[in-house]
C-alpha cells in the first residue's frame, strides 16, 4: 500500500490554521432529525483533535444527491444538530463552501471551533471535479484532511481534487480503514478465505475475479452460491439463479483452480415451496435433492460447520454479503453460525476478520457478532470497489 499522512504527521500547535475536513454527513433522517449518527461517530475523534490542536475547523459533505443544484430539503443544515450533539460543540452552519460568505465566517470563528460548511453536490463542480471549484475551496484551507472513505471511490473536487491542492492527511477513520484492508488483501496473513454473498452474481463479478487471484478459500453464499451450483450441474428448483451466467461461473471455478484457491459451495441446503417466515414446507436437503418447486434459501448445517472448519485454519477472513436470506428466519441461521464463529477465532487472536457493505454489516449486527471482528467497514460502494481491486481516486490522492 502506498504511504499517506496521518494527522500524526501534523505539527502539534495548528493555532489559526484552517483545515478543510471531508467527512461523511449523510445520515438517513425520519421527521427532520438523524435516525442514525454512526457516520458522524466516526469523524468525531478526528475533528476533536484538529480542534484540540487549535485549528479553525470547516467540515465538507454531501447530502443526498442535488445532482448540482440548491435543494431546500438536501442542506447539511438538517444535519448540524447530530453534529453537534455527537460532538459536544456547536458548529457554525455556513450556508456556502467558498467566497466572502465563507470568508466572513472565518473571520468568526475562534481557534478550535467547526464551521459546517453546506451541501458540497450543490454545485456542479464537485462532482464534476472541476478543478476551479476545487480552487475556491482551497483559498480557504492551509491543510485538507479527508475522514470520509465511504466517498474515496469518488474523484469528486472535494474527494481528490482538494487533495492535490493542499497538504493533505488521512483523517482517524480514514487511518483505520487503509490500515484494515491492508490487512485483509494489501498484505494479509495467509491463509486467507473470502466470504461473498448476496443475491446476485452479476453485481459481484468484479469482486470474484480479484478474489481468486488473492485468497485461498473463497466461500461464495445467498443466491450467488445458487448460479455456481447450477453451472456444476445441480437442478436448483426455483431458487433465486443467473442461469445466464453459468458459463461465467464455470470460469471463475477454472480461475480459482489455477490460481489454488478452492471455491466452496453447500452441500447440504434449507429449502421451502414459499418464501416466508418458517413455511410448513421448509426442510434441510441434500443440494443433489432439491426438488423441481422449492428454492434454497440458506445453507444447511452441515455446510456451516465445514465452512467453520476452513476458517479455522485461515489467518485472515474477507466477508461481504449474507450466506442465505438473513432478513426472514430461519433463513439468517447460516450467517449467524458462520459469523459467530468468525467472532470467536477473532476474539481468541486466530483471524483478522474484515468485513464491509450494507448488508453485511446489518448481517453481523443481526448475528451479535459485529464488535468482534477487527474491522467493519459502514462504506458500501467503496468497500466493494476495493474488493474489486480497483484503485480508489480519494485514498489515491491522499499517497505520498
Amino acid at each position: 500500500m502506498p504511504g499517506f499522512k496521518t494527522l500524526d504527521d501534523l505539527p502539534a500547535d495548528l493555532a489559526g490554521k484552517v483545515a478543510l475536513v471531508r467527512v461523511d454527513l449523510n445520515l438517513p433522517m425520519k421527521d427532520g432529525s438523524a435516525t442514525d449518527v454512526t457516520r458522524v461517530e466516526a469523524a468525531k475523534p478526528t475533528i476533536l483533535e484538529l480542534a484540540d490542536k487549535g485549528a479553525k475547523i470547516l467540515l465538507l459533505a454531501h447530502f443526498g444527491r442535488p445532482k448540482g443544484q440548491r435543494h431546500s430539503t438536501m442542506s447539511t443544515s438538517f444535519v448540524q444538530d447530530a453534529v453537534e450533539d455527537v460532538l459536544g460543540k456547536e458548529a457554525m452552519f455556513i450556508s456556502e463552501v467558498s467566497g466572502p460568505v465563507v470568508e466572513q465566517s472565518l473571520g468568526i470563528l475562534r481557534n478550535g471551533d467547526i464551521g459546517l460548511l453546506d451541501n458540497v453536490r450543490f454545485w456542479p463542480g464537485e462532482e464534476a471535479n472541476d478543478p476551479d471549484f476545487a480552487r475556491a475551496m482551497a483559498e480557504h484551507g492551509d491543510i485538507y484532511v479527508n475522514d470520509a472513505f465511504s466517498a474515496a471511490h469518488r474523484a469528486h473536487a472535494s474527494t481528490e481534487g482538494l487533495a492535490r491542492l493542499l497538504p493533505a492527511y488521512a483523517g482517524r477513520a480514514m487511518e483505520a480503514e487503509l490500515k484494515a484492508l491492508d490487512a485483509a488483501l494489501g498484505s494479509p496473513e495467509q491463509p486467507v478465505a473470502a466470504v461473498v454473498g448476496g443475491a446476485k452474481v452479476s453485481t459481484k463479478l468484479d469482486v470474484l475475479q480479484n478474489l481468486v487471484g488473492k485468497v485461498q478459500h473463497l466461500i461464495i453464499g445467498g443466491g450467488m452460491a445458487n448460479t455456481f451450483l447450477a453451472a456444476r450441474g445441480v437442478d436448483v428448483g426455483k431458487s433465486l439463479c443467473e442461469h445466464d451466467l453459468t458459463d461465467t461461473a464455470n470460469r471463475i471455478m477454472d480461475e480459482a483452480d489455477h490460481a489454488g484457491c478452492t471455491v466452496h459451495l453447500p452441500y447440504d441446503v434449507v429449502v421451502a415451496k414459499e418464501f416466508a417466515a418458517n413455511p410448513a414446507s421448509l426442510r434441510t436437503c441434500n443440494v443433489h435433492e432439491v426438488e423441481a418447486d422449492e428454492m434454497i434459501l440458506d445453507l444447511g448445517p452441515q455446510a456451516v460447520e465445514a465452512l467453520g472448519d476452513v476458517l479455522k485454519t485461515c489467518r485472515t477472513l474477507v466477508w461481504n454479503g449474507p450466506l442465505g436470506a438473513f432478513e426472514t428466519e430461519p433463513f439468517d441461521a447460516a450467517t449467524v453460525a458462520l459469523a459467530k464463529t468468525a467472532a470467536a477465532l477473532t476474539e481468541s487472536g486466530s483471524l483478522t476478520s474484515v468485513a464491509g457493505g450494507g448488508d453485511t454489516v446489518a448481517a453481523l449486527a443481526h448475528a451479535g457478532a459485529k464488535d468482534d471482528f477487527t474491522f467493519v467497514s459502514t462504506a458500501g460502494g467503496a468497500f466493494l470497489e476495493w474488493m474489486e481491486g480497483r484503485e480508489l481516486p480519494g485514498v489515491a490522492a491522499l499517497s505520498t
